[in-house]
Order: C-alpha cells, then structure tokens, then sequence
C-alpha cells in the first residue's frame, strides 16, 4: 500500500531529481562550450601542422614548453585522469586551474606532432569544472564526486559526439564491476545538452560507419573470437608498455632535459619513418584501416610512439590511440584471414578499448554510436572476451576492481 511515507520520499526524490537536471543542465552547458572550443583548437593545430610539416621539428621546444607550463602553476607531479578518478571518490580534489593547463598542453602537443589523443584532456577538464561547480552549490563530498562524473560526461560527449557512451564511461570507469547508478540522470542530461551544444557549434560526432556485415557464421564468429585474444594480449602490452617507459623517463632528474629528450626521440622515429601518419591522435590510420589500406607494423608504431609521448612528458590521452591501434590491428587480422577489414577493424577498435579501459558497457555503447548497429555480435565476442582475458592492467594507475573478471568474487584492488 501507498503510504504517507512512500509519497514523502517520491516527492523528496522529485525534488532531487529536478535540482540535478538544473545542475546537470548548467554542467553540460558549461563544460560544453568549453569543449567546443577545445575541439575547435585541435582542428586548427591539426591543420596548422599538415599545412606546415616543419613544425615537427619543434618537437623539442614543445616538451619543454609544457613542463614550464605545469612548473608555473606549481604542478611538478601531474597525474592526470588518475587523480579524476580519485576526486570521484572524493580522496582527491581536482583544481579548476587544470582545465587551461591540460588544453593548453594537449594543444601543444598535437601542434608539434605528439602521439596523444584528446580524450585525456576532455576527462580532466570536465572533472575539474565538475567539481568547481559542485563546491560553488556547496555539494557535500559524495555529491561533488557526481558532479565530476557529470561534468566528465558532458565533455566526452561534446568531443566525441557519442552521449550514450559518455554517459556511461565515467560510472564505469572509477570502479570496475559497480555502477554508480546515483549518477545516470544528471550524465544523461548533461551528456545530452554538451553533444546537442557540440552538433549546433558545427562539431561532427566521430563515425565510422560499417555498412557491409557478412553473415554471421561459425567461421566469422571464430574469428572473433580469436581477434578478442589476441586484442586482450595487445591491450597488456600497451598498458605495459606505456607504465614502463613511463618508468624509464622518470630516471631523468631534470624534468626539462626528459622532455626535451624524449622530443629528440619522437622527432627521429617519425623522421626515419618518412610520414606524419603516427602523429596526433591517429584519426586517418583509422580510416583507411577500415577502408583495407593498413600496414603490418602500423598498430606496433603507434603503441611505441604513444608510449614515448606520454612518457616524456607530453600531454593527451590514450584512448583514441588505443583506437588506433586496435583498428590497424584487426584490419590486417581481417585482411589476413581474408575477411572484412572494416568489420574487424572496428571489432579491434572495440576490443582493445574494453581491453585498456576495463569498461565493456561502455564499449559496446560507443561500437553502437561509433560503427553502427549491424556488426554488434561481432563486437560483443571481440569486447566480452578482450575483458575477460585483458586481466587487471588498464591504463589508469587509479582505477578500482571491485570484482573479479572470472569469478563472481569482490577483489577491491587497483589496477596494475
């Protein structure tokens, strides 16, 4: 029976629900303009870059330019998405000041021709403006850690254009295996308002549509089952890889001469290879991957380059790397098996994201909203198997495991 209780608490809930449709509303506005102008920058610093390949050689001078810029605002320890991370469980409190320094940084970065993407920038940022407007509604801890998720939502949906996934990702994300369920309504609404705000400001989600499914066989199941191991084996080694030589910077006791070191090496790899193509997040590999124009080697530069940028000090994000690197991948898998490379291309995108991130929800989410529905049994059995396989590694230090991958077992520990 409906009693005066139950109608007191609906109404309370009522009550909170439309506060945080304000609040979310005002997030999504916010850390949507400012990731409109954001996305804006990169493509200017993109083209700037095609238009004048010189600047490459810059590479250097840019490394340096963003330690500076981290040591003028007194940051000599940066951690970046992890510390988001820790501020969603409200250990850690993410400065406003962030916000300028990781766009001003991962602009850099991609002027000059790191291997980074953009996402990293667009996590940190939205949680950084998160949480300043949390504590301007004086929201207590628990609340302000929804308001970073929140404001995490809205920019990874201006930037990438895809709501559903960015609605999810950062509920996903702080702690594997359990939802923040108390954080859906306002990620929903300001998820919605930052990618609406985005397409109105002339933004493009990012697509690359698969149109030409084969007919789902035991064949082509098989192969995706075999991209999924093989996707989680690469996943480890990219988050080995980007730890490790991460670890190997650190030995630099100047972080000036490790930046500048580390523009040196990037400068040279890229010089020796005779292209621009590893440069920038990664975006036309991906597109004439998924056209079958893929190199057998591509995926393995573009995990080695990543790594040195984001090592030495050069600022991003891994994501749209590790896009990259999972779409040349299943491309040529594709390619060898005589299969659809668009296909597993986008079936190696999916893979190795869920695979680095630890977040298959939100990774069939953005296969949905990235390459269409028509492919997404092949993508379940890449991502599900990728998860399962990819063990405890991610690419955030910070990150929580809360249940086992292959047990249903509370763990509680961190990532590797």
């Amino acid at each position: 029976m409906f009693t005066k209780e139950d109608l007191q608490e609906f109404l309370e809930n009522l009550l909170g629900m439309i506060r945080w449709l304000i609040v979310a509303g005002i997030t999504g506005v916010l850390v949507g303009l400012v990731g409109v102008l954001f996305g804006k920058g990169m493509t200017f610093v993109n083209g700037c870059r095609a238009a004048h390949p010189w600047i490459i050689w810059l590479l250097p001078v840019g490394g340096v330019a963003i330690i500076g810029l981290y040591h003028l605002f007194h940051v000599y320890n940066p951690r970046g998405t992890n510390l988001v991370l820790e501020a969603i469980h409200a250990k850690e409190e993410v400065p406003l000041y962030m916000a300028p320094l990781i766009i001003v940084s991962t602009l850099i970065t991609h002027l000059v021709g790191g291997s980074a993407g953009r996402e990293g920038a667009a996590l940190q940022l939205g949680g950084s403006i998160g949480e300043q407007l949390g504590r301007w509604f004086r929201f207590d801890d628990k609340d302000r850690g929804l308001m970073v998720m929140c404001g995490m939502s809205a920019a990874f949906s201006a930037l990438f254009g895809t709501p559903l996934a960015a609605t999810v990702f950062p509920m996903e994300v702080a702690s594997v295996g359990i939802m923040h369920y108390a954080a859906l309504v306002p990620c929903v609404c300001a998820s919605i308002v930052a990618s609406r705000l985005a397409l109105y400001f002339g933004m493009q989600p990012e697509a690359f549509p698969v149109l030409e499914v084969p007919e789902f066989t035991g064949t082509t199941a098989g192969a995706a089952v075999l991209l999924g191991i093989l996707c989680a084996i690469i996943s480890i080694v990219f988050c080995v890889m980007l730890h490790q030589v991460g670890a190997q910077f650190k030995k630099f006791s100047n972080p000036y001469v490790k930046a500048a070191v580390g523009g040196v090496i990037i400068l040279a790899i890229t010089l020796l290879l005779g292209t621009q193509d590893y440069s920038s997040a990664g975006i036309p590999l991906i597109e004439r991957a998924l056209e079958g124009e893929v190199r057998p080697e591509a995926f393995l530069l573009k995990m080695i380059l990543t790594a040195i940028t984001l090592g030495c000090g050069f600022k991003g994000g891994e994501i749209v790397p590790s896009f990259c690197v999972g779409a040349t991948f299943g491309a040529l898998f594709g390619q060898m098996l005589g299969l659809s490379p668009a296909l597993y291309g986008a079936a190696g995108m999916a893979a190795v994201f869920c695979g680095v991130t630890n977040c298959p929800i939100s990774t069939l989410l953005i296969s949905f909203e990235m390459f269409g529905f028509e492919g997404m049994l092949y993508y379940a059995i890449a991502v599900s198997i990728s998860y399962m396989l990819s063990g405890y590694y991610s690419l955030y230090h910070d990150q929580k495991i809360m249940y086992s991958k292959v047990k249903t077992e509370f763990i509680n520990r961190k990532s590797k």
